[in-house]
C-alpha cells in the first residue's frame, strides 16, 4: 500500500514536473525569442538612426569616399550586419559595405514588413542568397528634403544560434529539475523568471521611450549576462538619441552659417550693395507673412532671398562696378546673373527648389521682363515676391550713380508699376505689412525657426 502511494504520488510529482517544465520551457522560450528578435532589430534601427544624419552630410557635399567609409564602419560595427548601403532617391546605391555594389540600382525585396515606424523607418523579413536576413531602411532627410535612404541587412542567424543555445539550456534546465524534485523546480523557476520580467518591463519602457533606470541583475549567468547587455544597450540609445538631438542642431545651425556666408559673399563684392540680399530676404518674408505661407514656406523664401543674386558670382568686375552707362552687350551681361544663379543652383540637389524663384526673380508682371518673358501667375510665387523686394532695397539703397530714394518715393514707385512691373496684390500685401507697424527684425527668420 504505500508502495503504491509512493508510486502514484512519484508518478503524480514526476508527471506534473514534467508538464509544468514543459509549460514553463515553452514560455521561456517564447519570450527568450521575442527579446533576441527585438535586440536584433533594435541595433540595426539604432545604428540606422544614427547614421542617417552623417549621409545626408555625405550625399549634400558630394563626399562618396566619407560615405563608403560610413558604410563600411557600420557593417564592421556589428559582427551581425550583413551589409550597409546609401542609396539615393533614384534607387542608386552611392555607397556599399561591399564596394563592388556601388553605382549599381538597388533591387529593393518586398519581403515581409514587420515594422513601420511615424519617421518612415520600415523593418522587413527578406530572403536573400544568403538566408533570412532583417533589412532595416530609414529615409535620409536634410532640412525636410528626403534625399535618400540608408539600409542595413542583419543576418538572422545570429538569432537562430541565440534561439538554439536558450533551447539546450531550457533542457539542461530540465534534466536537473528532473534529478532534483519539485525543490529544485520551484526554486529555478523562480531564479529564471525574476530576470525575464525584469528584462521584460524594461523592453516595454524602452518601447515606450521612457527614461530606464538600470535593471537588476539578479544573476551571474546567461540571463544575468542578458540584463547587463539590455542595460549597455538601453544606455546607449538613450545617448545615441540625446547626441542625434544635438548633430541636428548643430547641422542646422552650421546650414545656416553656410546660407549667410555665401550670401554675404555675394554683396561683399561691391560695397554698395553689402547687406543687400540680408534685407531683401527680410522684406521677402514680411510679404510672405502677411499673405499667409507656412512656416516651411516663409523658410524657403527666405534663402532663395539670400540666393537671388548668386549668378553676379560670375559677372566681370569691369562689369559689375562700372559707374557709366552700360553698352548692349554689357547690359546683356549683367541680366544674365539670373540665369547664371539658376545654374548654379542646378547643380546641387538639395538646391532644386530655388532655381525657379532665382532665375524669375527679374520676370514682370506684363510679360517684359526676362530671362523667359513669363507673365501674370505664370511667375513663380516666390520669384514674384522676391522681385519686389529686390526693387525696394535697390531703390532705396546709394549707388555710384544716382542717390538713394526714401521710402515714401520708393513706395509710390511700387504703386505706380503695380501690374505691369509687379503682381498688384503682392505689392498691396508689402505695403499692407507696412501700413501695420510690422518692422523688419534684426534676425533673419531660420535663426527664430532653428533657436
Amino acid at each position: 500500500m504505500l508502495r503504491s502511494i509512493r508510486f502514484k504520488l512519484s508518478l503524480f510529482v514526476f508527471l506534473l514536473l514534467i508538464f509544468t517544465t514543459f509549460v514553463f520551457s515553452f514560455g521561456t522560450v517564447k519570450i527568450l525569442n521575442q527579446t533576441l528578435h527585438n535586440e536584433i532589430i533594435r541595433k540595426a534601427e539604432s545604428l540606422a538612426r544614427s547614421s542617417a544624419p552623417v549621409a545626408a552630410y555625405n550625399l549634400i557635399s558630394g563626399d562618396e569616399l566619407s560615405a563608403a567609409r560610413l558604410a563600411f564602419k557600420g557593417k564592421e560595427s556589428n559582427p551581425d550586419v550583413e551589409y550597409v548601403a546609401i542609396i539615393d532617391n533614384r534607387m542608386k546605391v552611392r555607397a556599399h559595405s561591399d564596394i563592388k555594389h556601388r553605382g549599381e540600382i538597388f533591387e529593393q525585396n518586398d519581403g515581409n514588413v514587420l515594422k513601420k515606424t511615424e519617421d518612415g523607418m520600415i523593418v522587413r523579413e527578406i530572403v536573400a542568397p544568403s538566408g533570412k536576413l532583417f533589412e532595416v531602411s530609414t529615409p535620409i532627410f536634410f532640412a525636410n528634403k528626403l534625399l535618400g535612404t540608408y539600409i542595413v541587412g542583419i543576418n538572422q542567424s545570429v538569432l537562430s544560434e541565440a534561439q538554439r543555445l536558450a533551447r539546450n539550456r531550457i533542457l539542461s534546465v530540465l534534466a536537473i529539475i528532473l534529478f532534483v524534485g519539485i525543490a529544485g523546480i520551484l526554486g529555478l523557476s523562480y531564479l529564471i523568471t525574476r530576470p525575464i520580467q525584469e528584462l521584460s518591463i524594461g523592453v516595454e519602457e524602452l518601447k515606450e521611450g521612457k527614461t530606464l533606470k538600470p535593471l537588476r541583475v539578479l544573476s551571474n549567468d546567461e540571463l544575468g549576462k542578458l540584463t547587463e547587455s539590455f542595460n549597455s544597450m538601453s544606455s546607449l540609445i538613450i545617448g545615441q538619441k540625446k547626441e542625434l538631438l544635438k548633430y541636428t542642431q548643430e547641422l542646422e545651425q552650421a546650414y545656416l552659417s553656410v546660407l549667410k556666408v555665401l550670401a554675404l559673399a555675394i554683396d561683399a563684392r561691391d560695397s554698395y550693395t553689402l547687406g543687400h540680399s540680408t534685407r531683401v530676404a527680410l522684406h521677402s518674408v514680411l510679404i510672405g507673412e502677411e499673405i499667409g505661407l507656412s512656416r516651411e514656406e516663409l523658410v524657403d523664401l527666405e534663402i532663395a532671398s539670400l540666393f537671388h543674386d548668386l549668378g553676379k558670382l560670375k559677372t566681370p568686375d569691369s562689369i559689375l562696378f562700372k559707374d557709366k552707362t552700360l553698352n548692349s552687350f554689357e547690359f546683356d551681361r549683367i541680366r544674365h546673373h539670373a540665369e547664371d544663379g539658376a545654374d548654379i543652383l542646378r547643380k546641387v540637389k538639395s538646391l532644386q527648389k530655388y532655381v525657379e524663384p532665382v532665375r524669375h526673380h527679374h520676370e514682370y508682371y506684363n510679360g517684359k521682363g526676362y530671362p523667359d518673358k513669363l507673365d501674370g501667375n505664370k511667375i513663380p510665387l516666390h520669384a514674384a515676391i522676391i522681385s519686389i523686394a529686390d526693387t525696394f532695397d535697390a531703390m532705396t539703397s546709394i549707388r555710384p550713380y544716382r542717390q538713394a530714394l526714401s521710402k515714401a518715393e520708393a513706395l509710390r514707385e511700387l504703386e505706380k508699376r503695380a501690374g505691369e512691373q509687379f503682381h498688384p496684390e503682392l505689392v498691396k500685401a508689402f505695403l499692407k505689412g507696412l501700413e501695420n507697424g510690422k518692422m523688419l527684425p534684426s534676425r533673419t527668420y531660420m535663426e527664430k525657426v532653428y533657436e
